[in-house]
């Protein structure tokens, strides 16, 4: 155990596995936010974000703290924001050309991590990181089977971290020394999301939030004092030379209470006048308080038009583009989660109860942010591509549309009929059903008057011995009735009764037999023009 460093290169202490380091600060277990938000002004607030370059970030998590609670609009973004990555699938992947090894590493890792209770509130609290810039949650472990594995992600507060003088980009717990505690190997998994470039204390979203919350805090105020005493009218009080002080209290205690009670009483020889209501319109009010909460959706999800409609610009076009801009936040959302999650959670996983060689070996965690195709186009368009000749690999559809390749004799869904999912237009060309009258054959007799079916040397030969001249001459007279009702756009059926009505005197025998000859005849003359 002594020998096991981890992934920063710092060495294991196995006091990890048994307890949890905040346990050992007490000072920090009764650390109670201070809510700076009350009465933020520019300048305080200026304070705030100076206080946290400099290391001390208790005061900036507060205020970070007091902003997704007290400002709605801001908390429904960064929930849009967050959760979004709840909704995808994940998986833990062996790395590229794994061995048989690595492969039943990254299995059992996958079957640890499904195992896990409330893996959904882990990822959230990570996210955490988004607005704060870094997300701290401690990590309990037990050994299971013979095996160490993580039971329980503990989230912890920001305000309980600092960064030393001179090492901004360090992150430790506050405690009783000036430059605060390391925090332990395999102890902590710490998620610090770049929202932007910058040390930890100013690298999260919330540095670029803060100033829009403290200006729509203005205009919502001022607002609420507009709605006070809005349509009421102006009270003006009148008193007399020789009024004392408690009298002139008393009128205006009564022409403060007069307009809500609607009812108030003045001493005698005191007046009351009324003037015309107040006026003014909420507008101004309102358009600063759109414009900072355009300013927040912007900031957080990349657009406005995923948030409200501003019933002017406002369109599904754009729209679609403003949604396609969540989407490239998510994936790289969703890439720096993953990252954090396989430096210090899987990492600690192998290294705890794996001969772990090459680091660079270790299995990913891996997010699904494909964005399926619209499987309506594609399943309009592939046929026809693939139907003209064009090669399409099977394994690119599938990646495409997200669809699964099947493993081994897994079951997979199909048509009964294959031939109606292609489109009309590229289905193979059945052949209409033959009629009774159009199957026959060119036979001959033999001496016995036994029916013979000529073979291939047999039409060769008559081929040869039959001039072209005859054949036509003997064809056209013997078809010429038929010849005539095709012509005359009659039915085969027609044609050969006009054939019969043309041979009376022949029986349904040799109308066939003369016929069959009749075709043969054709195959003949046909060979012959074929050859000529």
């Amino acid at each position: 155990m002594a020998k096991i460093v981890d992934q920063f290169g710092r060495p294991f202490e196995r006091a990890v596995l048994t307890e949890a380091q905040s346990a050992r600060l007490q000072s920090l277990q009764h650390d109670y936010a201070g809510h700076p938000s009350r009465g933020l002004t520019p300048p305080k607030l200026a304070r705030i974000l100076e206080l946290a370059e400099l290391g001390d970030l208790t005061a900036q998590a507060d205020l970070f703290q007091d902003m997704e609670e007290k400002d709605g609009h801001i908390f429904a973004e960064m929930s849009k924001r967050k959760r979004a990555l709840l909704t995808l699938d994940w998986s833990i992947e062996p790395p590229e050309i794994p061995t048989a090894e690595e492969k039943r590493q990254a299995e059992l890792i996958n079957s640890w991590f499904r195992d896990l209770q409330d893996f959904d509130d882990v990822l959230l609290d990570l996210l955490d990181g988004i607005g704060h810039g870094f997300s701290a949650l401690e990590i309990s472990w037990d050994r299971v089977d013979g095996v160490w594995l993580p039971v329980k992600f503990t989230h912890r507060p920001q305000r309980w971290f600092m960064t030393p003088f001179g090492q901004p980009d360090e992150l430790r717990l506050r405690g009783n020394a000036a430059a605060g505690e390391e925090l332990w190997p395999f102890g902590w998994a710490v998620h610090r999301h770049k929202a932007k470039s910058g040390y930890i204390g100013r690298g999260g979203l919330h540095r670029v939030l803060a100033w829009p919350y403290l200006f729509k805090n203005f205009s919502v105020r001022d607002l609420a004092e507009f709605l006070e005493i809005y349509g009421l009218p102006l009270r003006v009080g009148t008193y007399g030379a020789g009024a004392g002080k408690d009298e002139k209290l008393a009128l205006l205690r009564a022409v403060s209470e007069i307009g809500h009670n609607a009812a108030g009483i003045i001493p005698e020889g005191m007046k009351i006048d009324f003037q015309s209501a107040a006026q003014g319109t909420e507008e101004p009010y309102e358009a600063m308080i759109g414009w900072c909460e355009r300013t927040q959706s912007k900031v957080i999800l990349g657009g406005t038009l995923t948030s409200q409609a501003d019933g002017k610009s406002s369109t599904n076009a754009l729209g679609n583009v403003h949604n396609e801009v969540r989407h490239d936040l998510m994936v790289s959302d969703a890439r720096q989660l993953a990252g954090t999650i396989k430096r210090d959670i899987i990492f600690a996983i192998c290294a705890l109860n794996f001969d772990l060689g090459d680091r660079r070996r270790m299995p990913d965690f891996v997010f699904d942010t494909r964005a399926p195709e619209d499987m309506k186009l594609y399943a309009d368009a592939l046929p026809k591509l693939v139907g003209i000749g064009l090669k399409v690999p099977l394994s690119w559809a599938h990646d495409k549309l997200a669809i699964p390749e099947p493993k081994g004799d897994e079951p997979v869904l199909s048509v009964a009929r294959p031939e109606m999912a292609v489109p009309p237009e590229l289905r193979l060309k059945e052949a209409p059903p033959r009629t009774a009258a159009m199957t026959y054959r060119a036979v001959l007799t033999n001496d016995q008057g036994e029916i013979v079916y000529p073979d291939q040397h047999a039409l060769d030969t008559a081929a040869a011995e039959l001039p072209a001249e005859a054949l036509s001459a003997e064809m056209a007279k013997l078809l010429a009735p038929a010849i005539q009702a095709i012509q005359a756009g009659e039915e085969p059926d027609q044609a050969i009764e006009a054939l019969v009505a043309a041979y009376p005197n022949l029986d349904d025998k040799a109308v066939s037999e003369l016929l069959a000859r009749a075709i043969f005849v054709a195959d003949v003359w046909g060979r012959l023009n074929g050859h000529a």
